[in-house]
């Protein structure tokens, strides 16, 4: 897996599976453009992205919130002014948060589709001339939601239905073109993910203790697991691949209660 000369655009890159991402890209030789909300933490991993770079190249950095369409738009050009090409797009940016047909509201439904889905739909719409000139890939980061149902997280495991929906679809439509799209659907994984959808620390530690018979091999993921999957994704390694949702979540998709 060499990615050396190929421009890597990662969004939700400033900590979780995006941060992992880019620290694995960079080993690769990529050069990347890294975007988040939080401009402190998206510089601490461009940083670390440097210290592990085969090239020692520093990602581009762009601040932006993709749930508006300028700042998605200003994110792209700016990523294609300097670097005039893109061969890979991961699109990882995503938010959780709880609620049942019962307590949800349209509110929470339109943030989550907001962030989780119509964000990816309008930069794959932006990125898909420039893959199509390199002949590159797309890579989306789903979950465990988006193949199985869950009590309590009724927008999330939609907006997850509907990126797996959206990888496929798209992955037909772009084959004739050489321009492969996958999805990688994680379980559990130890990120702050969950905390920022307001769980708080006593039941997070609940919730991680669960996790070890949720997951056929006993443990929640760790991000470097799914970053790994990705950039297997998103290589030659995988040049026969399309269309495939691969969960990466130690079997959780493949459980049934007992």
């Amino acid at each position: 897996m060499n990615f050396c000369g190929k421009i890597v655009l990662i969004t939700g890159a400033s900590s979780g599976i995006g941060a992992s991402t880019a620290l694995a890209f960079a080993r690769l030789g990529a050069s990347l453009a890294l975007t988040g909300r939080n401009n402190i933490n998206l510089e601490n991993v461009a940083e670390k992205c440097k210290g592990v770079s085969s090239k020692g190249e520093k990602p581009f950095t762009v601040v932006g919130d993709l749930t508006k369409e300028e700042d998605t738009k200003r994110i792209f050009e700016e990523t294609v002014k300097r670097y005039n090409k893109l061969d890979v797009l991961v699109n990882n940016a995503g938010i959780i948060e709880t609620g049942s047909i019962e307590n949800t509201s349209l509110e929470q439904f339109d943030r989550l589709f907001n962030t989780n889905v119509r964000s990816i739909y309008h930069l794959t719409m932006l990125a898909v001339p420039y893959l199509i000139k390199s002949k590159g890939n797309i890579v989306n980061v789903s979950s465990v939601n988006g193949i199985r149902s869950f009590p309590g997280v009724l927008s999330y495991c939609m907006s997850k239905a509907a990126v797996d929906q959206f990888t496929n679809c798209i992955a037909l439509e772009l084959a004739p073109k050489q321009v492969r799209v996958n999805s990688v659907n994680p379980g559990v994984t130890l990120t702050e993910l969950q905390k920022r959808g307001g769980m708080n620390e006593e039941a997070y530690a609940k919730f991680l203790e669960r996790s070890k018979e949720t997951h056929a091999l006993g443990r929640p993921g760790m991000p470097e697991e799914v970053a790994n999957t990705i950039t297997f994704l998103a290589s030659d390694l995988a040049s026969f691949v399309t269309a495939a949702n691969l969960p990466v979540d130690g079997g959780r998709h493949a459980l049934c209660p007992r």
